[in-house]
């Protein structure tokens, strides 16, 4: 893929039903899907969830999902930055419809899987929240659906807060091989948003082998940055301005895991 392709500045991905819509169809891969539904006061959405299984994470606001016959009233928050939020697990051949009373912007992130699981409602208070590295790698990581947190059949998601002037994504990894037990497979997407007016930060991806996936980019609001294959770290965010990213994986391989490898060059203690 090209710059091009892996960056998708804000507003270059939607259609006529989404701010963001991403998927294997428009990515160029087998499983990982991201959208973003901007809801205005009293509106609702339908959307049927196929061969897929996702997750609804209120990104600002509230809504309620009707789902097999339940009911999941999302409180949602004020904005990625007041905290981490509760969400909904939608199964795969379903029919969900989403309505907000005041409004609210949603993530809705997915991947193909087998399984059918049940419907499932993830309290905020019981997202694991993780002090992730040091110094001015400091970052925190909200792990709803990690691997090992919030079980799915496919998908992996997390969020990031970098503060400003820091790193994160950092050491430099990948999971772009099937080593069993070492480093899993997993395609992953990037969705930014940056705190403050005129605030940015810079996304790098380098090639883990040759032809592999490169990009230094400038990312603002609304960005989103593919990640096919490749090293990819550090996500860099202005001074004064924390950022803010949702990473999607989901990978080929039998075993959801995440397991990564680190730049073999750029691998300091406590950075991690």
């Amino acid at each position: 893929m090209t710059s091009r392709e892996i960056h998708l500045p804000a507003g270059s991905a939607g259609d006529r039903t989404y701010a963001l819509s991403v998927g294997p169809e428009t990515a160029g891969w087998s499983r990982a899907a991201l959208r973003v539904l901007e809801l205005g006061p009293g509106q609702r959405h339908v959307f049927d969830t196929g061969a897929s299984e996702w997750i609804v994470l209120p990104l600002s606001g509230g809504c309620s999902v009707a789902v097999a016959g339940l009911i999941i009233e999302l409180l949602g928050r004020d904005s990625v930055f007041s905290g981490a939020s509760d969400f909904a697990y939608l199964p795969r051949d379903s029919r969900a419809e989403l309505s907000s009373g005041a409004g609210g912007r949603f993530a809705l992130a997915g991947a193909a899987c087998g399984r059918r699981l049940p419907v499932r409602h993830g309290t905020a208070p019981e997202v694991p929240v993780e002090e992730r590295g040091s110094g001015l790698t400091a970052r925190q990581v909200r792990n709803f659906a990690a691997a090992d947190t919030f079980a799915c059949d496919q998908l992996i998601a997390v969020e990031v807060i970098t503060p400003g002037g820091h790193w994160s994504s950092y050491p430099p990894h990948k999971h772009d091989e099937h080593r069993p037990g070492v480093e899993t497979e997993l395609e992953e997407i990037y969705y930014f948003e940056i705190e403050g007016d005129g605030g940015y930060g810079y996304q790098r991806v380098s090639p883990s082998r040759p032809g592999g996936t490169e990009l230094l980019a400038e990312v603002r609001s609304g960005d989103t940055v593919l990640v096919p294959d490749g090293w990819h770290g550090p996500s860099i965010a202005q001074p004064g301005h924390p950022m803010y990213y949702l990473n999607v994986m989901a990978g080929p391989g039998p075993e959801r895991e995440w397991r990564i490898r680190f730049h073999p060059d750029h691998v300091t203690e406590g950075y991690r």
